[in-house]
């Protein structure tokens, strides 16, 4: 086999290892949040980090999944998902842990 056949093998191999769940679709309108009251609980310890409730992605389409308790990892904090304008569109950019 040849170098850049075992490149293009590996690669796919890779990009076979990404989470469906990491998929963004774009909507020509962005999804309105649910207007409801929420009770947000006592976290289950310290160290605990509340992440606000969210677009996700579920059968090629955004639901809304409603805010829950993350452990929190050491030299990081929490940035809450957003809207981004894409081409046709707009993408749900998932929420993450920055390094501080």
């Amino acid at each position: 086999m040849k170098k850049s056949q075992i490149i293009i093998l590996l690669t796919l191999i890779m990009l076979s290892f990404i989470a469906p769940g990491q998929a963004q679709i774009i909507v020509k309108v962005k999804p309105v949040k649910p207007k409801v009251v929420v009770v947000k609980p006592a976290p289950p310890a310290a160290g605990y980090v509340w992440v606000e409730g969210h677009w996700v992605v579920k059968n090629k389409q955004y639901v809304w999944k409603k805010g829950h308790w993350v452990k929190a990892k050491k030299h990081h904090r929490y940035v809450n998902g957003h809207w981004k304008r894409a081409r046709g569109g707009w993408v749900w950019i998932p929420g993450r842990w920055r390094k501080v």
